[in-house]
């Protein structure tokens, strides 16, 4: 797990929608506050339970006295959402990851345009608060299947209500328009220097990547709920080999393991949290090597430049690969 954690109290829990309850988290020393201030589009990990570690968008741009995420009640919950909704309690202590931004907010930007589905507004929210605090312009497009489990709708609409007219809002609730938004459609008329942001389900994200296939992908930004399809496996048969550059260790990774438990196996203690390349708390430097990119969130760009990997999900197709660890 993260070695870079710390304690937090569970100040408050709120129903934000049916399903949805938000967690607000205060320092142990709340004169202090968090040593990092919220960015739109970070995300923090909750230490759970042993072994149960998730991470969360925070949805409160801008503030460190207080780290707040929202969480859904997931049907087929692996034990994270469930364990937040029926075991967590006001007053308790847990351990949380310092926040983590792999969906940044391009602020510059002269327009942005904001997609989201259901508890993928989490960061989408506090991306359309930054830009309203800002002065810059922004459209939101809010899916979700209905009003009453859709969170931070008053919200939004009172944020909507005072930035005059720098925040638009486009809402389709399915109960009430009956299809499933066309996002084609949707994003087909905003401008060539628009950029542009989601967060939702698979489905939604693999429409959303086909609406903006032609657009410079410079500008064109995503966040996954967590592991969606990856391609094979490309490990040589023989496994492959690391050199450590700093801790001065070489280590073999066979055929069928993941590199990060052939490290944690060779005495390591290198940071992660998810498992499955969505959260970015087992980022390394590369130094050299063939990297086999499989994780979800370096761009096709990124993992070209070939500068960092994950060490979880992502390993060597041949030779050795090298690392500032």
């Amino acid at each position: 797990m993260s070695s870079n954690t710390l304690q937090a109290l569970v100040h408050q829990l709120r129903h934000e929608a049916v399903g949805i309850v938000s967690i607000e988290l205060r320092p142990l020393a709340p004169a202090t506050g968090f040593a990092q201030a919220v960015e739109a589009g970070a995300h923090i990990d909750l230490h759970l339970a042993e072994g149960l570690v998730r991470s969360y968008s925070l949805v409160n741009p801008g503030e460190s006295h207080r780290y707040v995420v929202a969480v859904t009640l997931d049907r087929a919950s692996r034990g994270g959402s469930r364990h937040v909704h029926e075991r967590l309690r006001v007053g308790q202590t847990i351990a949380i990851g310092a926040p983590r931004n792999h969906f940044a907010l391009q602020e510059a930007a002269p327009r942005s345009v904001l997609l989201a589905g259901g508890i993928g507004i989490t960061p989408i929210y506090a991306m359309a608060q930054r830009l309203v605090a800002l002065g810059r312009p922004a459209h939101l497009i809010y899916c979700a299947a209905s009003r009453e489990g859709a969170a931070f709708v008053s919200e939004i609409g009172a944020l909507a209500a005072a930035s005059q007219g720098l925040l638009t809002v486009d809402w389709h609730f399915r109960s009430e328009r009956g299809v499933r938004p066309a996002l084609d459609q949707l994003l087909a008329a905003q401008p060539a220097d628009a950029h542009f942001y989601c967060c939702g389900p698979q489905s939604m994200l693999d429409d959303y990547e086909r609406a903006c296939a032609a657009r410079d992908p410079a500008q064109v930004h995503l966040e996954r709920f967590g592991a969606g399809p990856r391609s094979p496996d490309q490990t040589p048969g023989e496994g492959y080999c690391v050199e450590l550059r700093r801790s001065g260790k070489a280590v073999h990774v066979a055929p069928g393991v993941a590199l990060l438990d052939a490290l944690i196996d060779a005495g390591l203690n290198p940071d992660y949290s998810c498992r499955e390349g969505v959260c970015g708390a087992c980022e390394v430097k590369v130094i050299s090597g063939d990297v086999e990119h499989r994780d979800l969130i370096l761009t096709k760009q990124e993992q070209a430049a070939n500068r960092s990997m994950m060490i979880c999900v992502s390993g060597c197709r041949s030779g050795t690969l090298v690392l500032d660890c």
